[in-house]
């Protein structure tokens, strides 16, 4: 069975729900994954944005969520499952552990949910960066799974005189 990953929130290229974003609670979507290999010992979660700061003119890839040492038995994350028992977290791009939901300063941006299914513990990593998370995960990949979502802010209302 193929390591797959999705969503009761929204479908794969759908738009993510304001209640998963900076507009929101910013609380992380229910995720649910199936197929996770045999040999697997871990599973690591990379959330990230390619469209930073302007989709049409990208300079950097923002990063929302990581999350490593997830258990391989776990199969499901929910708003109120940040972190299951044992799982550890990395830094996103706000400098601080822990999920930060869509937040697009213009237009409509792209938001990759990434699931690795891992031959080993990745053990203490010192709340990585996805730099050093990626570096520490290569030569572990057994799968990968990915759901796209997306988000576009509501235009500001200028007050009418």
């Amino acid at each position: 069975m193929t390591l797959t990953l999705s969503s009761s929130a929204f479908a794969d290229h759908g738009e993510i729900p304001k209640v998963h974003t900076c507009d929101g609670a910013d609380t992380p979507p229910p995720l649910e994954w199936r197929g996770v290999p045999d040999g697997a010992r871990s599973l690591a979660l990379i959330v990230d944005d390619p469209d930073a700061p302007d989709p049409k003119a990208p300079k950097q890839t923002y990063v929302h969520w990581l999350l490593y040492d997830i258990p391989p038995t776990t199969t499901t994350l929910g708003p109120d499952d940040r972190r299951p028992a044992g799982a550890r977290e990395g830094v996103n791009d706000w400098k601080r552990p822990g999920y930060g939901g869509p937040c697009p300063p213009i237009g409509r941006h792209r938001y990759f949910f990434k699931l690795y299914a891992l031959d080993t513990m990745l053990g203490d990593l010192a709340t990585p960066r996805k730099d050093a998370l990626e570096k520490a995960m290569r030569g572990h990949v057994l799968e990968q799974a990915e759901l796209v979502g997306t988000y576009e802010r509501a235009a500001k209302r200028s007050a009418s005189r």
